[in-house]
């Protein structure tokens, strides 16, 4: 069977799931897929074009179509689920945040870009303002699961940290963890309240509430 990019892209996907982002490289993936090296240049001319379509791809699992929220459903609440979906996205493979700030012209990130900019302007939120809102709930998105998926400290360094030293320097800090994370919530609940945070301030300097 002849070779063709979303065989290749689906390949990519299974080794950066296996090894991570370091581990996704043209020669282990021609490797995999039983051809040399320059076979792939037919369908991607480098890597960086590798790492888009490998983007576009993961997207496209949590946003096959995207529609604008029905006509009562506020804009604020619509957009926080577009960023749930868009974390989702990423948390599904090892390194999904760095795939996507490490792509360039992602066409279904440009997608979602659009649709999500475009509603706002809908909802009357001023162009550069809606541009503005979208464009640090993405940010925030993406560098929220960056440090998700950064991995948990080495063992040495866990081992030699000394706990009541630190919360006695920084007793808020721990306070306001221990606080937050009492009843049960858990690192969703956080992220949808630190969305909440940045969205309902962006509505309130919008103007806007609906």
């Amino acid at each position: 069977m002849a070779l063709d990019r979303p065989q290749i892209v689906a390949e990519a996907i299974a080794l950066l799931d296996a090894d991570g982002l370091d581990g996704v490289t043209l020669r282990k993936l021609a490797a995999r897929l039983g051809v040399q090296q320059p076979t792939l240049y037919w369908h991607l001319p480098n890597k960086a074009a590798l790492i888009t379509a490998i983007a576009d791809a993961i997207l496209e699992e949590q946003f096959p179509e995207m529609l604008p929220p029905g006509p009562e459903e506020p804009w604020q609440k619509w957009l926080v689920g577009l960023a749930v979906r868009l974390r989702s996205a990423l948390l599904a493979h090892p390194d999904g945040a760095r795939i996507i700030s490490t792509s360039q012209l992602s066409l279904r990130m440009a997608a979602i870009s659009e649709l999500a900019i475009s509603t706002l302007v809908d909802r009357d939120v001023p162009l550069r303002q809606a541009r503005l809102i979208v464009l640090t709930v993405e940010h925030f998105t993406v560098g929220h699961v960056l440090e998700e998926q950064s991995g948990r400290p080495a063992a040495d360094a866990v081992q030699d940290f000394d706990l009541e030293a630190f919360t006695r320097a920084h007793p808020t800090v721990v306070a306001g963890i221990a606080e937050y994370f009492q009843d049960g919530r858990t690192p969703d609940d956080l992220f949808r309240d630190c969305l909440g945070v940045i969205i309902d301030g962006a509505a309130a300097a919008a103007g806007r509430t609906a």
